[in-house]
């Protein structure tokens, strides 16, 4: 049910990108900007963990430089039926972790120098529990596809904005082309709101099954304590992180820092995760 849900979602970005096409350049406008939505997809799927490591500052760590994260690690995927990932380790003082790949063959786990200080070893493999479920899941393919469909449109409408108010756009002086203008201004400021609350409702019902997935892999009470401190620290600790990376994390790296943060966070809210993996009986 959440699979088939995220692919509704995903199914709504590249529409409102075509939509915006549509508007704009008639069934030629829409065929180029699909195309641009197919180019984006493509990119991600390829590229998504190349930049989340970038992003992130994580370096690789060998068995013998962190052998007790290996064994969790290893450990797990086995359970999980999956190929051992890369593992990383992020410089950051604030505690976290992130997994990212195409695909299980392709995937990555990172854990912050903050996470690995702070965790019990029950609560670091309840995280990395719920990151391999990411991965088993593919959960990291599809957030890499939304966020770049709600890159390309904020993009698109970024520039419609520009045009309509240099005059580029439906502005040839006569009443339709001066209501044109002001449809298409008025679309280039909703389809970015509306690209952003999709992507937040994919991004959360992910959240959502990976914590389960991770519980029933790992046991859920190690991930629900894990969770408590992690959230903590991120509103006390800073993360230097670009905010399109944010998503990836655990916890929300970007947690307290102002009330519009909260209410567009790419995570569903750390009481009401803690409280499901609480309710749990594996």
């Amino acid at each position: 049910m959440n699979n088939f849900k995220a692919f509704l979602l995903l199914t709504a970005l590249s529409v409102i990108l075509v939509l915006i096409g549509n508007y704009v350049g008639g069934v030629n406008g829409a065929l180029g900007f699909l195309l641009i939505s197919l180019a984006m997809n493509f990119f991600s799927y390829y590229y998504s963990d190349r930049m989340a490591i970038a992003m992130t500052g994580s370096r690789e760590v060998s068995e013998a430089q962190a052998p007790e994260l290996h064994a969790i690690v290893r450990d797990l995927t086995a359970r999980a039926g999956l190929p051992m990932p890369m593992v990383y380790i992020s410089p950051s003082p604030q505690p976290n972790a992130f997994a990212t790949g195409r695909n299980p063959a392709h995937a990555a786990v990172s854990v912050t120098q903050g996470a690995l200080r702070l965790l019990s070893y029950r609560e670091l493999e309840g995280v990395l529990a719920h990151e391999i479920s990411h991965i088993k899941d593919h959960d990291i393919l599809v957030a890499s596809i939304a966020a770049a469909l709600a890159g390309a449109i904020t993009w698109i409408a970024t520039i419609l904005q520009w045009g309509v108010m240099l005059g580029g756009f439906g502005q040839g002086g006569g009443r339709r082309n001066n209501e044109g203008g002001l449809g298409l201004l008025v679309m280039a400021i909703l389809a970015p709101v509306a690209a952003l609350l999709v992507q937040l409702a994919i991004s959360r019902s992910r959240e959502y099954q990976a914590d389960a997935a991770g519980a029933r892999l790992a046991g859920p009470l190690g991930l629900a304590d894990a969770l408590e401190k992690l959230e903590h620290a991120a509103g006390r600790i800073p993360m230097q992180v670009n905010p399109a990376a944010s998503h990836l994390f655990i916890v929300n790296p970007l947690a307290g820092r102002s009330l519009v943060a909260g209410l567009f966070s790419t995570h569903p809210p750390l009481p009401e995760r803690v409280r499901r993996l609480r309710a749990m009986r594996v």
